[in-house]
């Protein structure tokens, strides 16, 4: 057998060698980490051009953000090159600024901000929802949302005025009781929460009736987004006694002559019209809600949504009331299209539908019940559980007027309504259920001057009778016992809510359907089977 050359085997060698070192440095270069891009620079503020530290640095509509060092200064990595973006900062008390054409990797990068007005302007004029030079010129989509919800029609709800005015619904009848015939020749601080920017100036002395302008539209865009902060007593955390409404509100109406013409509150920092937009926390916050959502009348608490979340499990957990009331509806990704919008991810952007009483879906998604049933002899017990699962409140809560009705009602093979032997029954204010067997779940006021209960004219002192709402993540249970003849049984059950008594509701005319929240259909089979 010829051997190899000795040439030959280190040449094999060498190849190898070569091979082996090829692949190293192929593999080295594909986990090697990309080199880290980034956009550098300072926040400073307008006049004196003094490094603000603590500024939040962001590239626009990204959650690529960062805090300014102690020098102003700011580093951001990216991981695109050449990828032109908008570099946007924020800080409180101050505009938004934001760089616009920002090419990575990119040095020294300047942002001013201006700080906005500390006081407040009474010359101001509103800013009309719409209309020419209104809210709905730029943010059409969602302007028309706020005008569907009850906020919008604040200072022109028929129902209000009834009570107001002391006539039925269309204004035709004469009605009592009302404020106006209990306290004649005045208007009372109605005003406060219903047009609070017609009351900001005159709190005391604002007549509903005489509303004009934006202001008929109750609580309007313009007001919302200029409340620059609420006063609530650091002790308790809520408003302070007497003050409903606009007396707990911190309103910056802007100077239009000025450089600063223009002030609007929203939940953006990196906001696209720095001329005029800032970020508030609190307007996502429920804090921002409290003024107009916790007030007693005559020292006898009424609306009372605010202290019932404040002193519910949700705060920890991080819920707000905007969670429930302004939560996004997925899909609108920019608030102002075509007119300087910024496309963002839709589950930022909070939608102003702000459903309350009257929305079935968010009523039907706010407690669960639960239905047992047992027989003994020839005795049949239905025991009811309504749980609080998902209000941050009491449920119901706020106006004195709503209520829920658990109606239980149990039938033979022959659909005969069998006898209830054991249980409560609903009262005669229960309206067409009195006398049924169920409860009724409400705050129930007295008025203190006829002794007349319940009544919804809290303007005049009242005082509890009872309460038996049921707080955030708690039960009720309630148990009611009917007399069978030993066969099948239907159990049929229903929690329906009602924005008003119905004597009430019927003395001033008020229009509206039953809600039923929850509903259950049992078959108890009979002691033969």
């Amino acid at each position: 057998m010829k051997k190899k050359a000795p040439w030959t085997s280190l040449i094999l060698k060498q190849w190898l060698f070569l091979i082996i070192l090829t692949v190293v440095i192929s593999t080295s270069q594909c986990t090697r980490p990309p080199e880290v891009i980034k956009i550098s620079g300072q926040v400073v503020t307008e006049e004196e051009g003094i490094p603000l530290t603590g500024a939040t640095v962001r590239i626009q509509a990204t959650e690529n953000e960062t805090i300014t060092d102690g020098d102003g200064r700011f580093t951001l990595e990216v991981l695109e090159e050449n990828l032109t973006v908008t570099v946007s900062a924020w800080k409180h008390d101050h505009y938004c600024a934001k760089v616009e054409g920002v090419t990575p990797p990119a040095i020294d990068i300047t942002l001013t901000l201006r700080p906005y007005q500390t006081n407040d302007n009474p010359e101001y004029e509103w800013v009309p929802p719409i209309g020419d030079d209104s809210c709905a010129s730029c943010k059409s989509g969602m302007t028309q949302l706020w005008l569907e919800n009850a906020h919008a029609g604040a200072g022109t709800n028929p129902r209000f005025f009834s009570m107001y005015n002391g006539t039925d619904i269309s204004g035709t009848r004469s009605v009592f009781p009302s404020y106006q015939s209990d306290f004649p020749g005045t208007v009372g601080n109605c005003a406060t929460c219903h047009a609070p920017g017609e009351a900001l100036d005159e709190p005391f002395n604002t007549n509903m009736n005489a509303l004009t302008g934006v202001n008929t539209f109750g609580v309007h865009c313009d007001l919302c987004h200029k409340i620059a902060e609420v006063y609530l007593n650091p002790a308790t955390g809520l408003p302070y006694d007497n003050m409903p409404g606009v007396f707990s509100m911190d309103v910056r109406r802007p100077f239009p002559q000025s450089e600063r013409y223009q002030l609007f509150f929203g939940t953006f920092d990196d906001d696209n019209v720095p001329e005029e937009d800032t970020y508030l926390p609190l307007i996502e916050k429920s804090q921002f809600c409290a003024p107009c959502h916790q007030f007693s009348f005559w020292g006898t608490p009424i609306y009372q949504s605010f202290g019932e979340w404040l002193e519910s499990p949700y705060p920890e957990q991080g819920v707000e009331c905007q969670t429930c009331h302004m939560p996004s509806d997925g899909v609108v990704a920019n608030v102002a299209p075509g007119q300087g919008g910024v496309e963002r991810d839709p589950l930022t952007i909070h939608a102003h539908t702000q459903p309350g009483a009257a929305d079935e879906d968010l009523l039907q998604e706010t407690v669960e019940m639960r239905v047992q049933t047992d027989r003994i002899g020839d005795l049949l017990q239905v025991t009811v559980t309504i749980t609080n699962t998902q209000a941050g409140h009491h449920v119901p809560t706020d106006y004195p007027g709503r209520h829920m009705l658990l109606i239980v009602e149990v039938t033979d093979e022959d659909k005969q309504v069998l006898p209830k032997v054991a249980g409560s029954t609903i009262p005669d204010w229960g309206g067409d259920f009195a006398g049924q067997p169920g409860i009724i779940y409400a705050k129930v006021l007295r008025d203190v001057e006829n002794n007349d209960f319940p009544v919804v004219s809290y303007w005049k002192q009242t005082i509890i009778v009872s309460d038996n709402r049921i707080p955030a993540f708690a039960s009720d249970m309630s148990t009611y016992t009917f007399k069978t003849d030993g066969g099948k049984a239907s159990v049929e059950v229903n929690l329906i809510f009602r924005r008003l008594y119905q004597p009430i509701a019927e003395l001033y005319g008020w229009d509206f359907q039953d809600i039923v929240m929850e509903s259950a259909m049992l078959i108890v089979e009979g002691l033969s089977q």
